[in-house]
Parts: C-alpha cells; sequence; structure tokens
C-alpha cells in the first residue's frame, strides 16, 4: 500500500488513441490525478469518470492532469469515452503494471463469490513525482469534487 510521501510509482500506458504516457515525463511541469476504477461504462465508473469531465477545467487551471485507469482495453475506452463525451484521459492497464504497483488490485468478494478486482482509489501526485494523498476504497460519487479540494488546499 502506498503513503502519502511515497514516490509515485511510474508507467508508460497507452491511452484510448494508443498514444503512450509515461508518469515521469509529467514531473516538474504538472501535479496528476490518477484514478483507478474497475471497469468502462459501469454506472460508478461512469459517475466518477464524468464529474472529472465535468471539472476538467478546474484541475487544469491548477496545472493538474486526471488520468483515469483501468483494466480495459484501447477500443473500450474510446467507446466509453464516446458515449459519454468523457475529456479525461483514460489509460490502458491490461496487464496491470500500475494497477498492482499501486497496490489496487485485490481480492473482493460480492455474495459470498471471491474475485480479483480493481479496488476503487486515487493518488494526488505532486510536481516532484511524490504522492501527496492515496485515498484507497472510494465511492464514485462526490469524489472528484474532493480531490478537486485537496488539490485546491495544496500540500
Amino acid at each position: 500500500m502506498l503513503n502519502a510521501g511515497d514516490a509515485a510509482p511510474d508507467f508508460t500506458l497507452l491511452d484510448a488513441d494508443m498514444t503512450p504516457v509515461t508518469l515521469s515525463t509529467l514531473q516538474g511541469n504538472k501535479n496528476v490525478v490518477l484514478y483507478f476504477y474497475p471497469k468502462d461504462d459501469t454506472p460508478g465508473c461512469t459517475i466518477e469518470a464524468q464529474d472529472f469531465t465535468g471539472m476538467q477545467d478546474d484541475f487544469d487551471a491548477l496545472d493538474t492532469v486526471v488520468f483515469g485507469i483501468s483494466p480495459d482495453d484501447c477500443v473500450s475506452h474510446a467507446a466509453f469515452a464516446v458515449k459519454y463525451g468523457l475529456s479525461v484521459t483514460l489509460l490502458v492497464d491490461m496487464e496491470r503494471d500500475a494497477i498492482e504497483a499501486y497496490g489496487v488490485w485485490v481480492e473482493k468478494e460480492r455474495d459470498g463469490i471471491k474475485r480479483w478486482g480493481v479496488n476503487r482509489s486515487t493518488f494526488i501526485i505532486d510536481k516532484q513525482g511524490n504522492i501527496r494523498h492515496a485515498l484507497y476504497g472510494v465511492a464514485p460519487r462526490g469524489h472528484a469534487q474532493h480531490v478537486l479540494d485537496l488539490v485546491k488546499a495544496g500540500w
């Protein structure tokens, strides 16, 4: 489990347009919000993505880029973004490299059935590449506003 003060694990993942995004290239230039979510086009994930999209100008004004990360593929991300008019950048982690590096691949139990999946979590990373907030097991509704408030408050 990662905590505030830890160095953010670096990664290179593809976005929906198959363009590689490397976290470390943003150091010195942007704060970063990484939100990990279980699956495209599901109710909670849609709420979260729409909320982050709706606040994109606010994050931009704070020199903060927002990335959503899930194990879905590029085609799924693109369809999800088009269907809901999402402007937030969605990154593909089918191999779960970043998902596991950030400690959000967990065993879950629902209706007595255990399975592995993404624990909805968010990391706020400063311009130096350090984690300032590690939020695990978050609820989607109102989460983007909470994250924006944390970024506004500074460290």
